[in-house]
């Protein structure tokens, strides 16, 4: 909703400012220009990327129509979540928790939390390593860095499509320069034609500059942005996951070790002690 608020926003104030000069909306409406900077820039988007990142990249696209799905709602469950896997952990061991990774979906504890259950990134990693702790082949050292590991490839792969984003954004302007000059070339072969006319046809070729500019920072770019932070979120999951298991293997009592997890979460995000102590207390007492 948000991006089409925005949209809504840079089209109003620049079109809107363009009419309330005494503009012609309909010198602007001029769809060969169009064709030649979209034509353009999705050409070198095909060539300047392999499969992988252009599958990347339309796979990711959804992530941007959506709001976010980390919100203090999901921590809280996640928190929730944690503290409970922990606490069967100090009560009866690590080997109590095979059950309910090896089927996270029909187990008592996950099914209880489904925002989490949705979520799929999310309940891989946990449920990995709670397998790799359930092992108990690994230290704290070791399983930190493989989580270190894990976390830097997935930000690798996220920045694929935010970057090629990027890439057609910035090559935008260029392509709407290629679009003016093509029309200047039209304007000069029609040299004699009356000046009206000519007017007409130097007015279509700046067109091309104004909207490879306007498309490029004014919506393909912000896109870029705001799919880089949607992957950022992701990431600070995956780190509050992280801490908690390592506070947990490192002697911390569940209730220390979400305290660890809490504290990554983004301060918008981030529910209080307090908050979190009732929210699990309510669930204990379903």
């Amino acid at each position: 909703m948000l991006i089409v608020v925005g949209f809504v926003i840079v089209l109003l104030a620049v079109f809107g400012g363009f009419v309330l000069q005494d503009g012609h909306l309909a010198a602007l409406f001029q769809p060969y220009e169009l064709l030649m900077i979209f034509g353009g820039a999705l050409g070198a988007f095909v060539i300047g990327n392999d499969r992988k990142a252009i599958g990347l990249t339309w796979r990711s696209l959804p992530m941007l129509f959506h709001g976010s799905r980390y919100t203090r709602e999901l921590y809280m469950a996640l928190m929730a979540l944690m503290f409970d896997l922990l606490t069967k952990v100090r009560r009866e061991g690590l080997m109590a928790l095979e059950n309910e990774i090896d089927a996270p979906y029909e187990s008592p504890i996950f099914t209880k939390y489904r925002i989490i259950l949705l979520d799929d990134h999310l309940m891989d990693f946990i449920t990995d390593y709670l397998r790799l702790m359930v092992s108990g082949t690994m230290n704290s050292y070791q399983l930190e860095n493989l989580m270190d590991n894990e976390i830097a490839t997935y930000q690798e792969d996220a920045d694929i499509p935010v970057q090629a984003i990027h890439k057609l954004a910035d090559g935008m302007p260029a392509f709407g320069i290629v679009a003016a000059v093509m029309g200047v070339v039209h304007t000069m072969g029609s040299i004699g034609r009356p000046p009206a006319e000519l007017g007409g046809l130097i007015a279509a070729a700046l067109v091309g500059t104004f909207l490879g500019i306007l498309l490029s920072y004014g919506l393909v770019a912000p896109l870029g942005s705001l799919l880089h932070r949607r992957h950022q979120e992701v990431v600070k999951a995956l780190q509050c996951v992280k801490v908690t298991l390592l506070a947990s293997m490192n002697s911390y009592a569940p209730t220390i070790a979400v305290e660890f997890g809490r504290k990554v979460i983004s301060a918008t995000e981030r529910p209080t002690f307090a908050e979190l102590e009732g929210h699990v207390r309510q669930l204990k007492s379903r």
